[in-house]
């Protein structure tokens, strides 16, 4: 039932979306653009963007050494395409989830320890988009009139900068005192059903396992180097597939759109981020003056582009390992199934602590 509301409450909103970002733009002229777009750029955009997947599979290393010093490069690789080849073709964001059960199929690493790494992954990303997006803001280039007008991007920075604040709030305590974080939220959690509030709990409780990568200054600063790496290197595909779409807004346009639709395609969506890709690259390129049937072209055109290569990458590597689409459609199940029952464990060795140090 909870997958149902979300598959409902998912396409609800790309449906919406699309109605709103197409409401007053008639889509055969989108579609003429498209139609007349650079293929060559367009091909050099696409492939600058799907090489990217590469670039988070030399990242993903450093953020799986608190748990396993030896993964090889080519089973990271195939995790990380299964992964967003899930969030392509199914429901509900199966992806990080499929990565982590992916993962643990072929490398000697649990699913609770992988998925853990990915929620370090999602801070590292969030951090620098929003560097990216405060130094497009601020860059000469940048329309002054809307910087300084406050009104809807206002409204969405200042949003984006609390929840970041308290992002870091709360990893800080979960540095400095992990187990009154976890026996916090334990209680808190009493206030929901109990197949909602364990999920949670279980979620913490691996992530706390991978925190060593902020404890640690070497893998932090090289998990944020490959981060920067990875966005500066994806950016440039907006660039790219912009200038194939004839819209010359500079890189910090591009730079801008990317960070916008970073955090945009957080928002629930039908699978492939449909809707919410679109609207937000159409948005922040209407800051530049982009004229919405070019910005509506290039999000669709470049979305598209980018959404094959990585779906087929993905198929053929979930077919190399054994996994079919229902597998990875029940990984976040298995994968849920295996962090709660080793927070059941944890749980119960805690119970059976006569003393000593909470280890904060």
């Amino acid at each position: 039932m909870r997958l149902d509301l979300k598959v409902v409450i998912g396409v609800s909103i790309t449906a919406f979306l699309l109605w709103w970002i197409l409401r007053d733009v008639p889509f055969g002229e989108v579609w003429t653009q498209i139609q007349q777009a650079h293929l060559g750029l367009l091909l050099a955009a696409v492939t600058v963007a799907t090489s990217g997947f590469l670039i988070r599979a030399l990242r993903w290393k450093v953020l799986l050494q608190p748990v396993s010093s030896d993964t090889s490069l080519r089973n990271r690789f195939a995790a990380v395409n299964i992964g967003f080849m899930a969030n392509n073709l199914l429901p509900a964001r199966v992806g990080e989830f499929a990565r982590a059960y992916a993962l643990s199929r072929i490398e000697t690493v649990s699913m609770s320890a992988a998925l853990g790494s990915l929620v370090v992954e999602r801070v590292l990303d969030a951090l620098v988009l929003m560097g990216i997006l405060l130094a497009a803001i601020f860059s000469p280039s940048f329309p002054a009139s809307v910087r300084l007008s406050g009104g809807p991007l206002g409204t969405a920075l200042n949003t984006v900068i609390v929840l970041l604040l308290l992002l870091v709030v709360v990893i800080t305590l979960l540095l400095v005192i992990p187990r009154t974080v976890v026996r916090v939220t334990e209680r808190l959690a009493l206030a929901f059903p109990g197949d909602l509030a364990r999920p949670v709990v279980a979620a913490l409780e691996a992530f706390l396992g991978s925190l060593e990568v902020f404890r640690s200054p070497k893998l932090f600063l090289l998990g944020l180097f490959w981060s920067v790496g990875l966005w500066l290197w994806h950016g440039l595909s907006f660039w790219l597939a912009m200038l194939a779409f004839d819209i010359h807004a500079g890189p910090v346009a591009a730079y801008f759109t990317e960070a916008v639709v970073g955090f945009g395609v957080a928002i629930p969506a039908a699978p492939g981020f449909f809707g919410t890709f679109h609207a937000s690259a159409s948005w922040a390129l209407s800051v530049f003056d982009v004229p919405a049937p070019s910005s509506l072209a290039f999000a669709f055109g470049y979305h598209l582009g980018a959404f094959i290569p990585v779906t087929v990458i993905g198929l053929y590597y979930a077919s190399r390992i054994g996994l079919s689409i229902e597998d990875v459609g029940e990984s976040e199940t298995r994968v849920k199934e295996v962090v709660k029952r080793q927070h059941s464990e944890v749980v119960h060795l805690r119970s059976r602590r006569t003393g000593g140090s909470e280890g904060e």
